[in-house]
């Protein structure tokens, strides 16, 4: 884009717009998110940093919605838990009926924490079932085909912050945005325009 207004510029520089803005788009664009329904669909995948695998837990709801992520150097029920009540505290998101994961034996862990302190109700079940999970692993494979090009992230702030701005582009892009329809660009560009007082 740069290129053809006869403007160049470092990949350097990109690379510190995507760090000072991401995570501010993160933020800008949640409260115009519509609300999600109460049947979760939670897994995590693996995200390289420093040549080392972390873990960025994701959570959608049966429509495939986002509802948060959260990137852990841990995969366990501590990290677990800290996500739960992530996504608990999200504004267009609802204290779910049912959590549908995967065989990861950190999930039950994490919700008899929940349950132990009344954040979530005795009766909320939780459904361990990998096939069942189709909607999620789906989902990461939008956000894996952008970070795979990156070659790995060389700081755990630096995969934090632009995969900030990653996940909320990927909620825009879904129409989950009050008044944006999915697939509509043009729609997308003028929303990300008003929300930073800008023009194109």
């Amino acid at each position: 884009m740069m290129a053809e207004r006869g403007v160049e510029v470092d990949h350097s520089t990109i690379n510190q717009w995507v760090l000072k803005y991401a995570p501010e788009l993160g933020k800008r664009v949640r409260p115009h998110l519509n609300p999600t329904n109460d049947s979760w669909r939670v897994d995590e995948t693996y995200i390289e940093i420093k040549g080392k695998w972390k873990y960025l837990y994701r959570a959608v709801d049966s429509e495939g919605n986002t509802l948060n992520f959260m990137l852990s150097a841990k995969r366990d029920g501590k990290a677990a838990t800290r996500f739960f009540r992530k996504v608990l505290k999200a504004q267009h998101t609802q204290t779910p009926r049912g959590i549908t994961v995967d065989k990861n034996a950190a999930y039950p862990v994490a919700m008899g924490a929940l349950k132990a302190d009344e954040t979530l109700a005795a009766e909320i079940q939780l459904r361990q079932s990998k096939y069942l999970n189709n909607v999620i692993e789906q989902d990461h494979r939008t956000i894996k085909r952008i970070v795979k090009p990156m070659m790995g992230f060389k700081s755990f702030k630096t995969a934090r912050r632009t995969l900030s701005g990653i996940e909320a582009m990927n909620m825009i892009r879904k129409g989950q945005v009050n008044g944006i329809d999915q697939g509509n660009s043009v729609s997308q560009a003028k929303f990300i325009e008003a929300i930073f007082g800008i023009t194109a």
